[in-house]
């Protein structure tokens, strides 16, 4: 019976032992495999840190998306070339899609590269806060034949955006010098080269709400540089626009049916009006600014073909004008319709310009324009702080005789002739009703105004309801 037992208690150990030698060889086994895993994962990096796998990435968010994702597409992400040569349009159009699906995205126009660009147009609504930060430089085609006919109204064209923001310190060249030819010289080209009449803006804005451009510089657009049509809520702030005074209807800053505008801190030199502002502008209010060369900031030409031409609540202030046509100026075409009220020009420094002081209801920019009867009626405008010194004529205030400019203040109005002058010491004071305040250089101004009547104000009153 001993044996028995013996027996048993030798197989018993001799199972204990195998069973333990198992479990010894696959903890080694197991060891040795996590090793080599490891010395895989530290030769792969470079160094002796072990990596382990990162998360997968957090999903974009979709369109109504509430979540920021500080998004930037980069025209080289793109296909873009930036040499001043390829055409880049694809690639600012594929960009511009991309971020628009995204809040606060940037389209990055990177510093340090040209890129060329064909008319195009960059269309809303989009996500809110759209950023266009041009650093680099963006070209328009410089061969007048290579523009689509279809195409010749703008070039870079902005449509029905809301929230966005164009800033950078890089520049927008219109590469304009083809289309800036003289009148005998354009009458020539168009038989032989097929010139058109028209000639696009560089950017143009159209049907936009709460759109800021700061900073860059706009060059030589082959005619306005800078325009907004039938927008809303427009902030200019710090830009640049240069293109030659010989450089025919190369407006800075053109407005049209636009409302709730600021222009402030800025420089335009160009070879038509610095800022024009158009039918169906109200609450526009432009403040220091230096203009010249050009034509100075103007209102109009309004009711040009008896069109009906509103314009209402417009303050211009705190401006610096030198070697211009014009000043501050408000022109009408004869036969039009309409009125323009609630006008201020402030604090007006002006240099060598021709005419600082104008108001014309029979403006026209041919040799010879029909005499017709009825005008768009001018009613409360104040010039006030108007100094410095002009080439022609101090003041020309040219009013329907039909329809009278009423409400007319002139405050210390200070215009003595520059080195240049080659022109009237009298100012021209045609069918204008106002009053005015001293100082007043030359001492003439003093008579420029008549009192209005009762007669007079019903007349300018009556045009009230057409806007």
């Amino acid at each position: 019976m001993k044996k028995y037992k013996s027996l048993s208690l030798l197989l018993f150990l001799f199972f204990m032992i195998t069973l333990f030698s198992k479990i010894s060889v696959e903890a080694r086994d197991n060891h040795i495999r996590n090793s080599k895993t490891h010395k895989h994962q530290k030769d792969k990096s470079g160094n002796g840190n072990t990596h382990f796998p990162s998360p997968a990435p957090a999903p974009l968010p979709h369109r109504g998306s509430n979540r920021n994702p500080s998004s930037s597409f980069d025209l080289f992400s793109f296909g873009a070339r930036g040499d001043g040569v390829s055409d880049d349009s694809k690639a600012l159009l594929a960009a511009w899609k991309a971020a628009c699906k995204f809040p606060g995205a940037t389209v990055d126009i990177p510093s340090g590269f040209n890129f060329l660009i064909k008319p195009i147009t960059l269309q809303g609504p989009c996500m809110p806060h759209l950023v266009l930060q041009i650093d680099g430089t963006l070209l328009a085609p410089p061969k007048v034949g290579s523009w689509p006919k279809s195409s010749l109204f703008q070039w870079i064209n902005f449509k029905w955006v809301q929230n966005f923001t164009i800033q950078g310190t890089g520049t927008v060249d219109g590469q304009g010098s083809n289309w800036w030819i003289t009148s005998q010289i354009l009458y020539t080209q168009k038989k032989s080269n097929n010139i058109p009449d028209l000639r696009p803006t560089a950017l143009r804005f159209y049907s936009c709400y709460d759109v800021t451009v700061s900073n860059i510089k706009i060059i030589n657009s082959p005619q306005c540089h800078l325009k907004f049509d039938s927008s809303k809520g427009v902030k200019v702030n710090n830009i640049t626009i240069s293109s030659p005074e010989d450089s025919l209807n190369t407006d800075g800053i053109h407005l049209q049916n636009t409302q709730d505008v600021e222009i402030q801190h800025s420089s335009i030199g160009c070879g038509d009006d610095c800022v024009s502002i158009q039918t169906g502008c109200s609450n526009v209010h432009v403040h220091h600014i230096n203009c010249g060369p050009g034509h100075g900031i103007s209102l109009g030409g309004l009711g040009k073909d008896k069109s009906v031409a509103c314009v209402s609540n417009i303050v211009v202030e705190n401006i610096s004008i030198q070697n211009t046509l014009s000043g501050v100026r408000i022109k009408t075409w004869q036969g039009g319709i309409g009125a323009v009220k609630n006008v201020s020009f402030t604090n007006v420094q002006v240099s060598d310009v021709k005419v600082p002081i104008i108001i014309d209801q029979f403006y026209c920019d041919k040799n010879f324009c029909k005499n017709q009867t009825g005008a768009v009626a001018i009613t409360g405008v104040k010039y006030d702080q108007i100094v410095g010194t002009y080439s022609v004529q101090p003041i020309h205030l040219a009013c329907s005789n039909d329809i009278p400019c009423t409400g007319i203040d002139l405050i210390d109005i200070q215009l003595k002739p520059s080195p240049r002058y080659r022109g009237f010491q009298q100012g021209l004071c045609l069918n204008s009703y106002g009053k005015s305040s001293a100082p007043l250089v030359p001492s003439s101004i003093d008579y420029c105004l008549r009192n209005s009547g009762g007669s007079v104000n019903r007349i300018a009153r009556s045009h009230d309801n057409v806007c």
